[in-house]
């Protein structure tokens, strides 16, 4: 299992909505949150073999932007 972490303009219930469907239908990925709270909307996702750059597709998909954290 690998975490990825990445600074995101995802900022709200709505923005959450939006961006589910897109990252729930990647086969990869296990489990992800988003912390409105911390300034960054930091978005960590528990991902089974996947890489951080399907996961940015999927972000940019739904109309939100992504920068992954190292």
């Amino acid at each position: 299992m690998t975490t990825f972490k990445f600074k995101t303009n995802i900022n709200c219930g709505s923005c959450i909505r939006s961006v589910t469907p897109f990252l729930n239908e990647l086969d990869s990925v296990e489990e992800w949150k988003v912390d409105t709270e911390d300034p960054n909307k930091i978005l960590t996702v528990e991902s089974d073999g996947g890489d951080a750059s399907e996961i940015l597709d999927a972000i940019s998909e739904s109309g939100f932007s992504a920068e992954e954290l190292k």
